[in-house]
């Protein structure tokens, strides 16, 4: 009943968690803006970027990131003691996902919000840590190249799998996530995908512009 009740608390604080709305808090705090009335309306760092400039979308990636970092080392800090090895994998996972589940459907923006993979990252960062470091150079290289958020993350996306397969071989939870959540993340970018491959996606820009009205919803 205890071992029940903890991981229950685990996903539940964690949801919590990934549904602060940064991008929100953000905009109306510092810049008197609510993003999701500008760009694509959409609650993320790339719509915060495009509205507010890179600054503000920057600070909000690196906060979004932080939500899934504190869900997981919650998760640690709270786990039944007594799991073995698959288990605490098993719910390390589930706190990952409750945050990025809280940040795409966040209670205090009506059930709506951004794409999750700024939180997602945070919680790998923690969570698998080997291959982290690979999958943030390739969205960065990818995201600076062709200037478009949405590419970084659909590449990244594929290549996860391949990664934990590489590094994570005996740890059979973190494999089985790695293909949930990349299909995920490629079914929540499918819009992007098509504009993509139509050539119409649109690209970031470095600098402020209040009056972009651009529909990618990258994140």
């Amino acid at each position: 009943m205890e071992t029940a009740l903890r991981i229950a608390v685990v996903m539940i604080i964690s949801y919590f968690i990934g549904a602060i709305p940064f991008s929100v808090i953000v905009g109306r705090t510092f810049y008197k803006v609510d993003v999701r009335e500008h760009g694509s309306g959409n609650a993320g760092a790339t719509n915060v970027m495009r509205v507010m400039g890179w600054q503000a979308g920057v600070a909000v990636l690196l906060l979004d990131a932080l939500k899934g970092v504190a869900a997981v080392l919650f998760a640690m800090w709270v786990h039944p003691s007594h799991l073995g090895s698959t288990a605490y994998d098993w719910v390390l996972i589930g706190a990952s996902f409750a945050a990025v589940l809280g940040h795409s459907y966040s209670p205090y923006l009506r059930f709506a919000g951004g794409k999750g993979v700024a939180t997602a990252a945070g919680a790998l960062l923690v969570v698998m840590p080997a291959a982290w470091p690979i999958l943030f150079v390739a969205f960065a290289a990818v995201v600076a190249i062709g200037r478009m958020v949405s590419l970084g993350s659909v590449v990244i996306a594929a290549l996860f799998p391949v990664l934990v397969l590489l590094f994570y071989t005996d740890r059979p939870a973190l494999i089985t996530f790695s293909f949930v959540a990349a299909s995920l993340i490629l079914w929540r970018h499918r819009s992007n995908i098509a504009r993509i491959a139509r050539g119409e996606e649109a690209k970031i820009s470095w600098s402020r512009d209040r009056s972009a009205e651009h529909k990618e919803d990258a994140r």
